[in-house]
């Protein structure tokens, strides 16, 4: 049986999607309230499997993780985009009159502004994730409260949904990435069909730094789907780039990688791996 360890309990937006992605196995979800503690659960036990949030359709990259990611010395061995739908969930026998205060992350909060702000009754609380707020109100026997978070929790936690579809951009996806020790990506990799990657590297402070480097990914046909740029800390005006590459010769991609090797700066992949394609 795979242990996957996700940022979040049991409902939660990262449980749904581990499900989705390991269907038909048998897992062992293990909850973590951070995802530093994602990444801490698999250093202890390296039979763990990660899955974590990476990017998100309207809030955009989740920059921590990218850090979190480097520094960890783990690999990328799969993806994930799930649909983001939200529901509003309370305690049984309410309507959503009897509701004056919602509770959820602050991110799901931001992505239902215009059913809140239709509803102004309804005061949003920051917490620390969907389905946990979910959990306390249904544990406290919160009456007047509400959470916002997907139907999974609703119905794990015995909820009454007064209101779903109320994120105000229905082409809300997020997209999960699949982590491992390197010798499990080895493993799980073993077979796999592998036409995307992710990498990290920095550029000097050069003029045409990054145009060189785009153009030798070009040449070798190899497709930038992603780049996101953080600043260095300590190192004025230099800035570590995350890319995503998909391509379909797996030879003339990791010629690419080694042709633009000498014009980067510590330049690291992150994994190989299969896209994910929506059905």
């Amino acid at each position: 049986m795979k242990k996957v360890a996700i940022q979040g309990i049991a409902g939660s937006f990262h449980d749904i999607a581990a499900k989705n992605y390991f269907k038909g196995e048998k897992i062992e979800i293990i909850p973590c309230n951070t995802f530093k503690e994602v990444f801490a659960a698999i250093k202890k036990d390296n039979s763990i499997i990660g899955f974590i949030a990476i990017e998100n359709t309207i809030a955009g990259s989740l920059l921590q993780n990218h850090n979190l990611l480097k520094d960890s010395g783990l690999k990328v061995v799969g993806e994930y985009k799930l649909r983001i739908e939200h529901s509003l969930v309370a305690l049984r026998g309410q309507t959503i009159n009897d509701i004056s205060k919602v509770y959820s992350h602050p991110i799901a909060l931001m992505q239902c502004e215009d059913f809140l702000l239709a509803n102004p009754h309804l005061s949003p609380i920051e917490s620390d994730d969907t389905a946990s707020s979910a959990k306390r109100i249904a544990d406290e026997k919160l009456y007047g409260c509400a959470a916002i978070c997907g139907k999974l929790a609703a119905e794990i936690y015995d909820m009454e949904i007064l209101a779903e579809g109320i994120e105000t951009n229905k082409r809300n996806f997020t997209r999960f990435l699949v982590i491992a020790d390197p010798w499990l990506a080895e493993e799980m990799m073993a077979d796999k069909k592998i036409n995307k990657s992710s990498m990290v590297f920095a550029l000097p402070h050069e003029e045409g730094s990054l145009a060189k480097v785009l153009s030798i990914l070009s040449y070798y046909g190899v497709n930038l789907t992603k780049i996101q740029s953080l600043p260095i800390i300590g190192r004025e005006w230099e800035y570590l780039f995350y890319i995503n590459l998909t391509f379909d010769n797996f030879m003339m991609y990791r010629q690419s990688i080694n042709a633009i090797r000498p014009f980067t700066k510590d330049l690291q992949v992150l994994g190989e791996y299969e896209e994910f394609i929506n059905s």
